[in-house]
């Protein structure tokens, strides 16, 4: 017998925790994007506590320039991934991926904007201009940006078989973070977001994501920090002991490194409860890489938890300070999603 199509109601379910992971993607970046670099010192004296979305200083190294309520690269790149994917039919062709990201980096120096590519990304991107293979250029990628903007890959494609998603995983981050620490993070990220579009909670998709997390490890070249399974795990006990955010903060790191800033990122929504908005706010608030650490928490808590989750007012107003019209691609993610799941 052919296999069953979803239920209607399965369908919706997904539709809207994918919108969820996205606007909770974004919400994490806008709340984290005036406090990003900076210590948590920092952001006491400059903001007190950030609760809501709030302005960069005129002065910031990076946010200068952007206004309350607007997302950084986090976002961007992962719409950006979004439509490579659609257009791809679930498939990333190397030199098209790459092209859409030095074409998205001119833009943003078009618009007088800092927060530009990360040094993995540049540094995999240079080495394909200059004739490297796509197989080999992002081997020295260890930093947060595949994690960040792996939330399309997670909403197109179903949880299970594990393997498969991994693979998916793998093909996102090949070009520009191809070794077992990025892949690794990316893995529990996706894994929690595509569990959670099966209608998990964030708890329930834990066993999944260490799973996903060592999997991935074993992908791409045995680059940078290992066990990214074990600091994960060991972020989500001491959020299960109580611990303050700073003492979360310190025992994780909070640096663009996968393996400080997505273990951060678990603990982070953790110590929130699973919760979107209270899980953005400590992200503003930890120091660091804010707003990815906010956008990787805030993505995976929408995914488990849909839009009625979120906190209406800044969702309307991030809609309307970026012009987010998230519908067309939330369709496109979702009908390859059920493509993979017959």
């Amino acid at each position: 017998m052919p296999p069953r199509s979803p239920m209607p109601d399965t369908i919706s379910l997904a539709r809207d925790r994918a919108e969820a992971s996205l606007l909770g993607l974004a919400l994490g970046d806008a709340m984290g994007m005036p406090s990003q670099t900076l210590s948590m010192a920092e952001i006491a004296a400059r903001h007190g506590w950030i609760a809501d979305l709030v302005a960069p200083a005129p002065d910031h190294p990076v946010s200068r320039g952007l206004v309350a309520g607007q997302v950084t690269d986090d976002t961007e790149q992962s719409l950006l991934l979004a439509r490579r994917l659609i257009a791809g039919n679930g498939q990333i062709a190397p030199m098209d991926w790459a092209d859409d990201l030095l074409g998205w980096e001119a833009d943003v120096r078009a618009r007088g904007l800092h927060d530009l590519l990360g040094p993995s990304t540049k540094a995999a991107l240079a080495a394909l201009l200059a004739g490297a293979d796509p197989a080999t250029s992002g081997q020295g990628g260890t930093t947060n940006g595949a994690a960040m903007r792996i939330l399309p890959v997670a909403i197109a494609t179903p949880p299970e078989p594990l393997s498969r998603l991994i693979d998916a995983v793998e093909a996102a981050c090949r070009i520009t973070h191809n070794t077992g620490e990025a892949i690794a993070g990316a893995a529990a990220v996706a894994a929690v977001a595509s569990a959670g579009l099966e209608g998990a909670d964030f708890q329930t998709t834990l066993p999944l994501a260490l799973a996903a997390a060592r999997a991935g490890e074993a992908r791409g070249t045995p680059t940078g920090a290992c066990d990214i399974a074990g600091r994960i795990a060991a972020a989500l006990e001491l959020a299960g002991r109580g611990v303050t955010l700073s003492e979360l903060a310190q025992a994780t790191g909070t640096l663009v490194a996968t393996h400080q800033s997505v273990p951060a990122a678990f603990g982070v929504l953790s110590l929130a409860g699973g919760e979107v908005t209270r899980a953005t706010e400590l992200a503003a608030n930890i120091g660091g890489d804010t707003d990815t650490i906010g956008a990787i928490s805030g993505g995976m808590g929408g995914a488990t938890t849909g839009c009625t989750a979120l906190p209406e007012a800044r969702i309307a107003r991030l809609r309307a300070v970026n012009q987010l019209d998230l519908a067309p691609l939330v369709e496109g993610l979702i009908r390859l999603r059920l493509k993979g799941a017959t």
